[in-house]
């Protein structure tokens, strides 16, 4: 393996009243642009020089020097703009002028921003607009992109590097799906941002196991979505879906053998819009959530399940028949010539909300009450999503979550992430070799 060695000499001027910490630390940040330069500039030279006599050894008497360019060729790096002129060799077969180094190091033609000073700018996208991530980044480190570049480097970062693996190994027991509204660049009938729908699903391989994001789609249908889970899940293998309830999710993606558990939150929630849609007024209404809110089920949380043990069997059983038994004399109250919509509504609630109680008498622990998991997960998202760049393309939004995905669900896996994008070989290190001072 070769080695470049660099020699290097620095004084430091100590001023008469002494070295004081701020101060010195303070110096030394702004010195390390100069070093970094310094020691970039030796490099590219080192190589230049290597490349251009490697071409000469190989086919001698083909190339000639040419000079240099006569324009300087610019870097944005972390440390600010970096300019060099580059050697150029004349081929004397083939009547053209090349650049060595740019072949050597793979250098990008007519890009100043290589891949490397995107790193910062995409993470912040995830959080902040681009705008607004491009100040901050150029504050930072001087970089100088704008944000249709950074815009443009987070899209290729997405395209190439966060595409959903293949999960059919991952022994998944557990779906969970939800989704939200989001607005278009593309305009509806009314002329306003087209809203369409935002859907995600996260998945778990235990009861009491964390919920791991599996997927994400704009603009698509749970029917769509379904075929995508099919590809990358090992479907068999799901026990529970859990959901809102939400109109298609269950025809689409409940697989035989599955079985659907609603959520009491949106249970919960959702029942006076209901009854609003059979007419009955928020006064009217009162007496019927009363009875809603009497039952059970919809009143536990995890942390009540959560000391209920094996031996509190009968505690549990009674439990699930006042639960079952309240359902009924709700859906008695509710006469279908008079509350069509609600009465329909509570019949579906009560045999899907209740899925927890039979995964506990068959397995002696319980699964989510409610989609808290999707919902906390994905709330800066959708912070992000409605309060900044609030009109997105359907591709450029997808992109976007891809990365968010990668960066918020997954940080453990960022930098390697990065490292993979860029290529990175851990064979090329530079290492210092001796240090020393001396008063003078």
């Amino acid at each position: 393996m070769a080695e470049i060695q660099i020699d290097l000499r620095l004084i430091v001027k100590v001023p008469e009243k002494g070295i004081k910490i701020n101060n010195l630390l303070y110096q030394l940040k702004k010195f390390m642009a100069q070093l970094f330069f310094v020691i970039l500039r030796s490099i590219f030279s080192a190589v230049e020089e290597e490349a251009i006599t490697k071409l000469k050894r190989e086919t001698p008497k083909r190339y000639v020097k040419n000079g240099r360019q006569g324009s300087q060729r610019q870097i944005r790096t972390a440390y600010g703009l970096f300019r060099y002129k580059l050697a150029r060799v004349h081929d004397k077969e083939a009547n053209k002028t090349l650049t060595p180094l740019s072949e050597a190091i793979g250098l990008p033609r007519y890009c100043r921003h290589v891949k490397e000073t995107g790193e910062g700018g995409i993470g912040l996208v995830c959080h902040l607009s681009y705008r607004k991530s491009v100040k901050e980044i150029d504050r930072i480190l001087g970089t100088d992109m704008s944000k249709s570049t950074l815009h443009r480097q987070g899209q290729e970062f997405s395209q190439n590097m966060c595409d959903w693996p293949d999960l059919k190994k991952v022994p998944y027991r557990f779906l969970m799906v939800d989704g939200t509204k989001v607005r278009l660049q593309e305009l509806d009938k009314k002329g306003h941002g087209k809203k369409v729908e935002m859907r995600w699903a996260l998945a778990s391989l235990q009861e009491n196991s964390k919920f791991e994001l599996v997927g994400i789609w704009v603009d698509k249908s749970w029917q769509e979505i379904r075929k995508d889970l099919n590809k990358r899940l090992n479907y068999s293998k799901l026990e529970v879906l859990f959901s809102d309830g939400g109109p298609g999710i269950e025809d689409n993606l409940l697989d035989d053998g599955m079985r659907p558990q609603r959520c009491i939150w949106h249970g919960k929630r959702d029942f006076p819009y209901i009854l609003y849609a059979d007419k009955l007024k928020k006064a009217q209404q009162e007496p019927l959530k009363d009875k809603l809110k009497s039952i059970p089920a919809m009143n536990l949380t995890r942390s009540d399940l959560e000391r209920l043990t094996p031996e509190d069997l009968p505690k549990v059983k009674r439990l699930a028949e006042k639960t079952e038994e309240g359902f009924k004399e709700l859906i008695d109250a509710l006469p279908e010539e008079k509350y069509p919509t609600a009465r329909t509504y509570i019949e579906n609630l009560s045999k899907n909300v209740t899925t927890f109680f039979d995964i506990w008498f068959a397995n002696k622990a319980w699964i989510p009450l409610n989609t808290n998991a999707v919902e906390s997960a994905f709330s800066q998202v959708k912070n992000r999503i409605w309060a900044v760049g609030k009109r997105w393309s359907e591709k450029g939004l997808m992109n976007w979550l891809k990365v968010v995905v990668k960066k918020i669900f997954f940080p453990h896996s960022w930098n390697k992430l990065w490292d993979k994008y860029l290529n990175i070989d851990s064979n090329l290190n530079i290492k210092l070799i001796e240090v020393s001072y001396q008063w003078v």
